[in-house]
């Protein structure tokens, strides 16, 4: 299984491509669209976060997904562990009545909703997104899993750009992720 497991990350990371200066100078992007474009690299993205899932949390409840790109990996993953699928939005995006928390960015604010029955108390909850940078989306979805009073079991990502130190704005919330740059 380890050389399964590693196999599949090797292929997840020949995947992603590097863009340098976009959205901006001095930023090196992460892109991911060739993983969705290739099925056998979709596939091994999901196959390593269900092989972690089952492994660590298999009383999960519900996938919750970061818009937008947390949109393409959580229903594959959900589908696959005959679990739920919850959406967490940009404000305004989401019909009906819903619950948001608003927080911080590098440059001003920005606030994320989800529909106020999307989640019951008590539902244990994994979040995952395509990528943990500043951890600032990331830590604002789990707060407003606490504000629907969910038991957060972890968040996932694909990538997770290790010098930005997003993980520490997580703690103590577990993260895996499955490529670090």
């Amino acid at each position: 299984m380890a050389t399964s497991s590693e196999s599949k990350l090797q292929l997840v990371h020949r995947h992603v491509r590097a863009f340098p200066d976009f959205p901006k100078k001095g930023i090196l992007f992460r892109d991911i669209c060739p993983i969705l474009k290739d099925p056998a690299a979709l596939t091994a993205v999901t196959d390593l976060f269900e092989e972690h899932v089952r492994k660590n949390h298999p009383q999960v409840d519900l996938i919750v997904g970061l818009d937008a790109r947390g949109f393409l990996f959580g229903p594959l993953l959900a589908q696959r562990l005959g679990v739920g699928f919850v959406l967490i939005r940009k404000i305004g995006k989401l019909p009906g009545s819903t619950v948001s928390v608003a927080y911080d960015l590098e440059y001003g604010r920005a606030e994320v909703e989800v529909q106020e029955d999307g989640v019951a108390p008590g539902q244990k909850v994994l979040l995952i997104d395509d990528l943990l940078a500043t951890g600032g989306t990331l830590y604002a979805a789990c707060e407003l899993m606490k504000k629907q009073k969910a038991d957060i079991l972890g968040c996932m990502v694909v990538i997770e750009l290790k010098e930005l130190n997003g993980m520490d704005k997580l703690k103590p919330h577990q993260v895996f992720s499955l490529l670090q740059y």
